[in-house]
């Protein structure tokens, strides 16, 4: 249930709601969970649009897009890596048409701690996630 945010130049992508919902989309899928509301739902990405000013590498320039993306430990196992790094980085490079280049998109991978996942008021464990899912599916298949 990843949690993602886009840092962007303000106006450097299009139709950003679509880039956040196409940016969960890709990590779920990535994951490999179930496609169920549990994980529809609790997997959101938030573009943020800041000023050119505002961001900056040392030489300068704020052709930049920084993306974040927050899982449970042991979400993503390397080949699950290789692929969420590229396809952001694509949709990302896509959505600017042609103003950030691939090599300006940087995206971090960040875990949370166990029990760090907190949801409605709880601190999850990877454990209580699966039994989350779990319960869901079985309900579903009633």
């Amino acid at each position: 249930m990843p949690m993602i945010d886009i840092y962007a130049p303000a106006g450097a992508l299009a139709n950003i709601h679509e880039v956040a919902r196409r940016a969960a989309e890709i990590v779920k899928r990535a994951e490999r969970v179930p496609d169920i509301p549990l994980f529809r739902t609790n997997t959101a990405a938030f573009v943020h649009e800041l000023p050119a000013e505002a961001i900056s590498d040392a030489a300068g320039a704020s052709d930049h897009v920084r993306v974040q993306v927050l899982t449970n430990d042991g979400a993503l196992d390397r080949d699950k890596q290789l692929a969420v790094v590229s396809e952001l980085t694509v949709l990302v490079a896509d959505a600017s048409g042609g103003r950030i280049a691939a090599d300006r998109v940087w995206v971090l991978l960040t875990e949370a701690i166990p029990g760090g996942w907190g949801i409605a008021g709880h601190a999850n464990t990877n454990d209580d996630i699966v039994a989350a899912a779990r319960a869901e599916i079985a309900e579903v298949s009633r």
